[in-house]
């Protein structure tokens, strides 16, 4: 059997593609250029290819060579950044995490600023996109997802519930017939969410009012200010709209009606992720905010006489796409 070519092939043979001759490579790696020659030699011997074209002293790559150049020397940058970024952790922490974009402005934004006072030495990347992360290709410590915790081959903790309810500005609920107040009014549903109208109003035993007046919003961002707007009435989770209710600028539609409860937000990463300090660190912080966040919105509800229904999302919710 050949032997594997060594790692100081690879490092001479890109070397010597980059420089353009072996002495300038020799000069670079601080060796002899005979010792570079006889490692190129050696290379081209274990791969049986011939990887540089010989015209006297010059040198130019085959094609084969040119496809080694670029896989190696992609490969020498990726451990001389990772070399330089180990060297950098030793005085400071370095935590990168992806967020969807509205949890990330509604309810983990307005917490980060007490996280940074605890770490003063941490060096933190918040990444608020919709897509997850492929943890095998991008560089990324940490996932707050939203779904229903099913990632194959992820280590997935929940941080928090979706407890979803109708809410309305009360202006607008004033305007409503009391006994009937879905009879006529504007539905607001936001695209991502994984308990849309049709699935709430079956769980409460009503029935979907008929009109073509419903609106489909992307971000629940735009969807809550909608509905504090008076431009109907929004389904969505306290996760989020949480600081509409502690304002009055949101209420509960119907306080006979049950909130819906189940988990919905988690703390994604790879398994061998969790052995990281700084990952086990934040994970602890987060749940903890996730905890006192839920204690106030339970109570709010408790105020406003809604219960909330404790539900199984794989039997209940319809799958969307999160």
């Amino acid at each position: 059997m050949a032997r594997e070519p060594s790692l100081n092939g690879y490092l001479f043979f890109e070397a010597v593609a980059r420089r353009g001759t072996v002495s300038k490579a020799a000069d670079e790696l601080s060796v002899s250029s005979s010792a570079v020659s006889q490692q190129i030699k050696l290379l081209e011997q274990q791969m049986g290819l011939r990887l540089f074209r010989r015209d006297g002293r010059s040198l130019s790559l085959t094609l084969e060579g040119e496809q080694l150049f670029q896989a190696s020397s992609a490969a020498i940058r990726m451990l001389r950044d990772a070399r330089r970024n180990l060297g950098q952790t030793s005085d400071l922490r370095r935590l990168a995490i992806r967020v969807s974009p509205s949890f990330g402005v509604r309810w983990l934004g307005p917490r980060l600023s007490a996280f940074v006072a605890e770490h003063p030495e941490w060096k933190l990347r918040v990444d608020a996109a919709p897509d997850p992360t492929n943890f095998d290709r991008e560089i990324m410590d940490l996932d707050i997802r939203y779904g229903f915790g099913d990632w194959a081959g992820l280590h997935a903790a929940p941080l928090a519930r979706d407890i979803v309810l109708p809410l309305v500005a009360p202006a607008l609920r004033d305007r409503l017939d009391p006994a009937s107040p879905l009879e006529d009014a504007r539905l607001i549903d936001s695209a991502r969410a994984l308990c849309p109208w049709e699935t709430w109003l079956a769980e409460a035993g009503l029935v979907a009012a008929r009109n073509d007046k419903s609106l489909l919003i992307d971000r629940s961002s735009m969807a809550l200010q909608l509905a504090a707007d008076e431009a109907g009435v929004v389904l969505e989770s306290l996760a989020l709209a949480l600081p509409e209710i502690r304002a009055g600028a949101l209420i509960p539609l119907c306080p006979a009606a049950p909130a819906l409860a189940f988990p919905a937000y988690w703390l994604v990463c790879p398994h061998r992720h969790m052995n990281r300090r700084s990952v086990r660190r934040f994970t602890e912080w987060a749940t903890q905010e996730a905890m006192r966040h839920e204690a106030e919105a339970e109570a709010l509800l408790a105020q406003a006489g809604v219960a909330i229904r404790a539900i199984d999302p794989r039997q209940t919710l319809n799958r969307r796409d999160t």
